[in-house]
């Protein structure tokens, strides 16, 4: 009988149908799951998200009530303009205190300084003071905490050994921001309109500070600082350099973007739609941007952001072929799904190109860029209104797309440059962790 069984040919148990491709198919949320199965990660997210809504309600909030108040778009946009300049040049400055005495720190003291500058315009603007004393709220005003790069340095640093999770938070991150610039300007129109002119900005700054103060609480999933004084400055790495040009032109396609479907809409009579139709453009990204990260990345970073830059370039031109809302709709969605996988690889750059314990800094420097390119954007995108109509207005986008991959495609070489040359930091690793990149050489 022994003999028998042994003679047996053995034959697997045959699975039920279907079993081994249900096996093999992941659910696409698994990724963002195991991101979120760190501890803290959802706190801290969650925090965040509250103090950074409110950045995309700033600049509306702010033009809404000088206008209305004052009567003058000239003064609102002069002043807004003011802002974002000075917050073009204290963003890295912040960047750089956050990288040297960790995030609370810096974050705490900064939204507090922020919420003075943002009581004394409302106070300004409600009592009739000269417009000098705008001017200056609005440089006193800048200094708002970059919680975005903060975020992404906080992921960076819970998923050091996994370039995996790390692909994926900023995948999410993207998505975030992308949710933010959709809901934060309806809101403040919103306010502004509905309540009173004041409200827009009142609110922006008390959900900041609230969001500031619960981010910070959240000391577990800070990175540790490095408290030695950075040497040198992160723009001259020829990656990042790069990458800080191509999103000044990326800046400038989302800029001029906005003018362009506004001025486009309101030539096929429905401006009432603006709104609705510029989502489009964010809800493109939004789905480019988790099916981003669900997937595996493929090739390399600087070939990543090489291809992102050109697909937004081929995407913008059909734009110009729009002559109403049921073609310009689903253009818009399309061309939106371009943005995503781009500013996801182009942060990731920034985390290969620059050492640990200057992270915040590169990344304010980088997002600085945007903002001042959203800014020229939309200032040429009007230009172009103006004197070549409406149905030309996706001209800018296009030359800025196609200037963003003619400035990346040049500098495809650096971006796939080396690391810089690194020693072990003692005072800022921690036990049983591996050591972190020192300062800049």
């Amino acid at each position: 009988m022994i003999l028998f069984l042994a003679c047996r040919p053995v034959v697997p148990r045959p699975s039920r149908p279907g079993a081994a491709a249900r096996r093999r198919r992941r659910s696409p949320l698994t990724p963002y799951r195991r991101l979120f199965a760190a501890p803290g990660a959802l706190a801290f997210t969650l925090a965040a998200f509250v103090g950074r809504l409110p950045g995309s309600m700033l600049g509306v909030s702010t033009v809404l009530m000088i206008a209305t108040v004052r009567d003058s778009y000239a003064l609102a946009g002069a002043v807004s303009a003011t802002g974002v300049a000075a917050t073009a040049i204290a963003g890295p400055l912040l960047g750089r205190l956050v990288d040297r005495y960790g995030q609370a720190g810096v974050a705490v003291p900064a939204v507090l300084v922020f919420v003075a500058g943002a009581i004394a315009m409302v106070l300004c603007v409600r009592l009739g003071a000269p417009a000098w004393a705008l001017f200056c709220c609005a440089v006193g005003s800048s200094g708002v905490p970059s919680l975005g790069s903060m975020t992404r340095a906080r992921w960076a640093a819970l998923h050091r050994e996994d370039p995996a999770a790390r692909h994926t938070a900023a995948s999410f991150e993207q998505v975030v921001d992308e949710v933010c610039f959709m809901a934060g300007p309806a809101l403040a129109m919103v306010l502004c309109t509905a309540v009173r002119p004041e409200a827009g900005l009142v609110t922006a700054a008390a959900l900041l500070l609230v969001g500031t103060l619960l981010f910070a609480a959240q000391r577990r999933t800070e990175p540790p600082p490095d408290p030695r004084p950075a040497r040198g400055r992160v723009l001259l790495t020829p990656g990042l350099r790069v990458v800080l040009m191509t999103f000044l032109a990326t800046g400038a396609v989302f800029g001029s973007m906005e003018v362009a479907t506004v001025a486009a809409v309101g030539s096929y009579g429905g401006s009432t739609a603006s709104s609705a139709v510029l989502a489009l453009q964010a809800a493109g990204s939004c789905a480019a941007g988790l099916a981003f990260g669900a997937l595996p990345p493929r090739g390399t970073a600087g070939g990543r952001l090489v291809a992102g830059v050109a697909a937004m370039a081929v995407a913008v031109l059909p734009l110009l072929t729009a002559r109403g809302l049921a073609t310009l709709a689903p253009l818009l969605f399309l061309a939106g799904m371009a943005t995503a996988p781009t500013m996801i690889t182009g942060m990731t750059l920034v985390h290969r190109l620059i050492p640990a314990a200057r992270l915040n800094e590169g990344m304010t420097t980088v997002y600085t860029g945007l903002l001042i390119g959203i800014s020229t954007g939309a200032a040429t995108g009007g230009w172009t209104v103006d004197h070549l109509g409406a149905t030309s207005a996706y001209l800018t986008p296009a030359t800025a797309a196609a200037l963003a991959f003619a400035i990346a495609w040049a500098g495809r070489d650096a971006l796939r440059a080396p690391l810089p040359s690194c020693t072990p930091s003692p005072r800022t690793t921690q036990p049983g962790e591996p050591p972190r990149r020192s300062s800049w050489p």
